[in-house]
């Protein structure tokens, strides 16, 4: 994703070759291909098709993404544990600096 999100609109081949440059080890072109279908069939990429090349881009921005994994996972975290995870996620702003948490708080009330 990050390869995605820096280009815009990326092969999978300039993924293949950025990441590859990036390790001692190489990748095959199948297992990008795979991590690719499964992200856009997770609705993470859009695909576009231009002659014979899919063109893959982000569905969410970085900040976007980042909003729904929290969502997700606060959500997980008090389905699963209640009122113990809203009493730590209490306890953890109250630890904070009073500049900080006023800036949290506005941005809570954003969305």
């Amino acid at each position: 994703m990050e390869v995605v999100w820096d280009r815009g609109e990326v092969s999978i081949r300039d993924v293949m070759e950025t990441l590859n440059a990036r390790t001692r080890r190489d990748r095959a072109y199948t297992t990008f291909l795979t991590a690719m279908r499964r992200l856009h069939a997770k609705r993470l990429l859009r695909r576009r098709r231009e002659k014979k090349t899919d063109l893959y881009a982000p569905a969410y921005t970085r900040d976007e993404y980042a909003r729904l994994r929290a969502e997700a996972g606060v959500a997980a975290l008090v389905d699963e544990y209640g009122d113990a995870a809203l009493a730590q996620f209490a306890r953890r702003m109250s630890d904070l600096d009073p500049a900080r948490r006023r800036a949290l708080q506005r941005l809570a009330r954003r969305d």
